[in-house]
């Protein structure tokens, strides 16, 4: 079976980069190109472009909670005299004499690596414009000298690949192929190849084709059409990028080891996929697609079906969800399983927890509410989903926003509903579900100490009158 619906979910909450880390990237990279253009680095800076999976729209959540990283080329005139090492390594000194940026800098062959704290990394370019000819581009190679290239040209390549498929399946496909590749670690096959590999399976009289109308119909498609391709070639073929001709990408492999291990894996997984495809009955088809994917695909249609075909099953969740306040312990082990989705909706309110005392609109705004989880004593980290599995060590520090990510104005103050539910948290008296005011700058933090599935929640109240603007849901934190 197709599964769209189940595609989707899989994508939103296990493969794509989540909303709060591209938010934090974007801002970051507007403060890289406010940086560079205030700085004293000599070439004339033409502007900026994004380069690699994030241009592509092809960027995943890194396995295990891992750095991610971007590309941005920065866009600059020919300056006389000057060699490619020169435009590397004259970036790097303006950011390593930086107050903000020293200790984030690390020079190499081609870019100049900005690191944050552990949770991305953005890669700058230079690209020297019309150094040879009007429109010519080149990027510097500190030990190799200047490299022709075209960047922008390959990404409005991969966009006309994109529009040829429907509901953007082009991209969701090879978001998708390069979580496979992480999370099973089967195969070697870098992003830019593998993305070009798989943009050469689809033409532009194929727009609107039945063959790619969905995510599932995508991918059988083209691991078909791939898997074809490489069984034809035994040996280690060229793969040239599609807008430059001199470049051949079948260069990152290696070895012809490597190239024939990736054709035997794309083979088997060729396989599975068309049986997962054809497979009649969903419960049938999920286990199918979970032997490409692992269990996060569909788990929470597999906790469901377990709690109405099976009456042992189903007494237990019910038994676990409906227990008193302490909410029992092995509800963090359900939704470490099963996800967010198997909570009930009377879970997020308990006899212990405390009503709003404000008089409130008739209608309330919609807050939103973000997380950074820090070690003790950091000042910074990484940021937090709702519903990810943390660690009882260090802290969330909370923010509040509202209309689709503004700062609460000044008149307005934010107190936190802190709901604490576990049975360790209930045994110390920890059990809290009252309301708190902000006490970092614009936020709120809390340490994390007690095993359990509590919440956090974001109140916004007038200060004029005490009125009650706008709330969020609850957002979900899982202590193991």
């Amino acid at each position: 079976m197709k599964l769209v619906s189940l595609f989707d979910d899989f994508l939103k909450d296990t493969v794509n980069l989540n909303q709060t880390r591209i938010d934090l990237l974007e801002d970051s990279i507007d403060a890289l190109k406010t940086f560079i253009r205030g700085s004293d680095w000599k070439p004339r800076k033409r502007g900026f472009e994004e380069q690699g999976s994030w241009a592509h729209r092809t960027i995943i959540r890194p396995v295990d909670g891992a750095e991610f990283d971007a590309d941005l080329l920065v866009m600059v005139d020919p300056v006389e005299g000057w060699t490619a090492a020169d435009y590397v390594e004259e970036l790097g000194r303006v950011f390593a004499a930086s107050g903000t940026y020293a200790d984030k800098t690390k020079v190499w062959d081609y870019c100049v690596t900005i690191t944050y704290a552990g949770d991305r990394r953005i890669d700058l370019a230079p690209c020297v414009v019309g150094r040879q000819w009007e429109g010519s581009i080149e990027v510097c190679n500190r030990k190799g000298g200047f490299e022709r290239s075209e960047p922008v040209e390959y990404t409005t390549w991969l966009k006309e690949r994109n529009a040829y498929s429907g509901s953007n399946s082009f991209r969701k496909v090879t978001r998708l192929l390069k979580y496979l590749r992480d999370i099973k670690e089967t195969f070697t096959c870098p992003s830019v190849l593998l993305t070009t590999l798989v943009g050469y399976r689809i033409e532009w009289m194929e727009k609107d084709s039945p063959d790619f109308t969905d995510v599932p119909t995508t991918l059988r498609t083209l691991m078909g059409r791939l898997d074809d391709w490489l069984q034809q070639r035994p040996y280690k073929p060229e793969v040239r990028n599609p807008k430059l001709s001199t470049e051949d990408f079948a260069t990152l492999w290696e070895t012809q080891d490597q190239y024939m291990n990736f054709r035997n894996v794309i083979h088997r997984y060729r396989g599975w996929i068309d049986e997962a495809y054809d497979t009649e009955g969903r419960q049938e088809s999920i286990t199918a697609w979970q032997r490409v994917f692992g269990d996060e695909f569909g788990k929470g249609d597999v906790v469901k079906a377990a709690a109405d075909s099976a009456p042992e099953g189903a007494a237990r969740i019910r038994s676990l969800m409906s227990s008193t306040a302490a909410h029992l312990n092995e509800i963090v082990d359900v939704v470490k399983n099963f996800g967010l989705s198997v909570l009930p909706a009377g879970f997020s309110r308990p006899p212990h927890i405390k009503q709003p005392p404000w008089r409130q609109l008739p209608e309330l705004v919609v807050a939103s509410v973000t997380a950074e989880w820090r070690p003790n004593g950091a000042s910074q980290g990484r940021p937090a989903r709702a519903g990810e599995v943390l660690p009882a060590r260090g802290g969330l520090y909370f923010r509040a926003s509202v209309n689709g990510g503004s700062p609460v104005p000044v008149d307005f103050q934010v107190q936190w509903r802190i709901t604490n539910t576990g049975a360790v948290a209930m045994a110390k008296g920890a059990g809290r579900g009252g309301f708190y005011p902000e006490n970092r700058s614009s936020g709120h933090w809390e340490d994390l100490q007690y095993r359990g599935v509590h919440m956090a929640e974001a109140f916004v109240i007038r200060r004029s009158d005490d009125v009650l603007v706008a709330k969020s849901e609850p957002f979900y934190v899982v202590i193991e």
